[in-house]
């Protein structure tokens, strides 16, 4: 299975120093959710992880939180996206726990979920807490310059290469549409490469 890891705020909708803390403050990158249904049109199962220190911060609640993530479904299915689950930590960072990224723990409960394990799947985000994350179960890093990751788009202009604090083999996109488009992009031209004929004896 065709799996891609995203994070949410800051990846797939504008980020916020105070929380996004209500639906009304959820709201989508441009291009974002378009390039969600681009992947989900070429096969790729796309699920969310996310760190939501705000409900043990006490700013929300998990019925906010599932509305917000009502709105984001529904704002997909609108271009014909869809993300198959958001996996989150509700933990505050003081708390210590397993799941909060760059641990690993939710993306072992996604490994799980699928049944499956994460050594071909795609994770993408603006921090480098995500791709510790993911890199810790295997994934393949892909670095977004939105959110966060903004503040990198100078260095990578300029032709430099992201800290050596960054994942090796990380791939650095403009945006989530971007990282489709690369991926797509890769895909199909692996499908049209030549076979590799078997060494001679």
């Amino acid at each position: 299975m065709k799996l891609a890891i995203l994070d949410r705020d800051g990846t797939i909708n504008q980020d916020s120093a105070d929380f996004v803390k209500s639906p009304d403050e959820w709201v989508p990158l441009p291009g974002a959710l378009e390039a969600i249904a681009r992947l989900n049109h070429a096969g790729w199962h796309v699920v969310v992880a996310t760190n939501q220190s705000g409900l043990g911060r006490g700013l929300f609640d998990v019925t906010t939180l599932n509305a917000i993530h009502a709105k984001m479904h529904k704002a997909l299915a609108v271009v014909g996206g869809r993300v198959d689950a958001v996996f989150y930590c509700p933990h505050a960072e003081e708390e210590g726990c397993h799941c909060r990224k760059p641990r690993p723990a939710l993306f072992e409960q996604i490994g799980e979920r699928y049944g499956m394990e994460l050594k071909a799947t795609l994770v993408a985000g603006d921090r480098l807490r995500d791709l510790q994350a993911g890199v810790a179960c295997g994934c393949e890093p892909h670095f977004v310059l939105t959110g966060k990751g903004a503040q990198f788009r100078a260095t990578v202009a300029c032709g430099e290469p992201l800290p050596a604090t960054f994942p090796p083999g990380t791939v650095v996109h403009t945006d989530l549409g971007a990282f489709a488009d690369f991926v797509i992009a890769r895909e199909q031209q692996r499908a049209s490469a030549p076979p590799v004929p078997p060494p001679s004896r």
